[in-house]
């Protein structure tokens, strides 16, 4: 049988900064492009594929989740935990729901980090690191478990408690750090240590190039359960998810597969919106003052220029939800059996802020990680009641329940 690693098409990368840059495969560029970035403006770089040799039966057999998709990844040398194959949730109406909180670590950043962590062994690197205090730190910690390498997290100071045991569960050393220290500890403990970093290491987001690849099986999950729907709604921080959904959909329609690619919608805080910002001033990258938020996931100062890409190219914008249209959103999905956490109700949140008429045919709203996940989950303490028959009944009536 063919291994997943074995299977990868991919020959390169490229700068998206500029296309006719490339770079060999290995090692996978994790700062961005070198030759066009600058102190003022960072570009990422992409892998790229001989979609020549992509079988005509692309995904109808050998694998589920990731490995399902191997020909149009990364070498995938680190050994799965079951990410990918989550489901599409009609809740009516034509809205669909993409349930990233099914992944092993309860978010999308599953993906991402099976090929994250595939780059670190591909170089023979004794661990990772990352600076997360959230989806992607228990995330990169647990595949880097799984694939026998150390890991360093440098979370917020003040990390809430059940995050501190979610990431130390799986054996990661876990130092919080005051915010502006995350990054420059980042790179001197890659550095110093030979780790290779699975977060963002430039003034603009760049990351990995290998990591946002793992995001494109999104749109090939969507595309063979529902077909190519008439949007996507996508929770949005630095943009590597809506880069990959839209690189996904793209390759599908290139190969043949779909006639077209879905208008993206993304979906940020209205307190920051750097992405919303950026499109607006036409530029690749901006940096934005961040207010309050209980959104924390997708709380960023800054954009990277791979969702400015991915608007442009599918014929999306750019969405601004508050948090009173996050938690309504929030609950109406709770209301349904999903609970997510407030940064993961932002696809459906900016879709109930639009036109109806602005989109046409099913959409899909992706829901990124578990209602586990907000930091106030274990807060709320639920007292004790009354157990006599007259206590509990009369309760129950208030909740507007009725004798049969």
């Amino acid at each position: 049988m063919t291994s997943p690693a074995s299977a990868s098409l991919a020959t390169g990368q490229r700068s998206l900064g500029d296309p006719g840059i490339r770079y060999p495969l290995w090692p996978p560029l994790s700062r961005g492009c070198p030759r066009t970035s600058s102190a003022h403006m960072s570009y990422p770089v992409e892998v790229e594929y001989d979609y020549g040799g992509v079988p005509p039966e692309f995904g109808a057999g050998g694998g589920s989740g990731l490995d399902r998709w191997a020909a149009l990844l990364p070498p995938l040398l680190a050994p799965g935990l079951g990410e990918g194959g989550t489901p599409l949730i009609d809740l009516g109406g034509g809205v669909h729901i993409k349930d990233e909180s099914r992944n092993p670590t309860w978010s999308h950043k599953d993906r991402l980090n099976r090929c994250t962590v595939s780059a670190a062994l591909g170089v023979d690197a004794p661990g990772i690191v990352v600076a997360s205090s959230g989806n992607h730190g228990a995330s990169a910690a647990a595949y880097a478990a799984r694939a026998g390498l150390r890991c360093v997290v440098l979370g917020s100071a003040g990390l809430p408690p059940a995050v501190a045991s979610f990431l130390s569960a799986y054996g990661a050393v876990v130092l919080p750090v005051p915010a502006e220290g995350r990054w420059p500890l980042t790179e001197r403990i890659a550095e110093h240590f030979g780790f290779f970093p699975v977060s963002n290491l430039t003034p603009f987001h760049t990351g990995s190039s290998f990591g946002p690849e793992g995001y494109k099986t999104i749109a090939y999950e969507i595309a063979a359960d529902l077909g190519v729907p008439g949007a996507v709604f996508v929770p949005t921080g630095y943009g590597e998810l809506l880069f990959g959904i839209w690189k996904g959909f793209d390759e599908l329609r290139q190969l043949g597969l779909t006639d077209r690619v879905p208008p993206l919608y993304s979906c940020e805080p209205a307190t920051g919106g750097p992405l919303a910002a950026a499109v607006r001033q036409g530029v690749p990258a901006v940096r934005v003052p961040v207010g309050a938020t209980d959104a924390y996931g997708i709380d960023c100062p800054v954009n990277g220029y791979r969702g400015v890409l991915a608007l442009e190219r599918s014929g999306g914008r750019p969405l601004l939800v508050d948090d009173g249209r996050l938690r309504a959103a929030q609950q109406e999905l709770a209301a349904q059996g999903l609970w997510v956490e407030l940064s993961a109700a932002a696809g459906l949140a900016g879709l109930r802020g639009i036109r109806p008429s602005e989109v046409e045919g099913p959409v899909v709203c992706v829901t990124t990680s578990s209602g586990f996940k907000d930091k106030a989950v274990g807060a709320r303490e639920v007292a004790a009641v009354d157990p006599s028959w007259d206590a509990v009944r009369s309760r129950l009536e208030s909740e507007g329940m009725r004798a049969v």
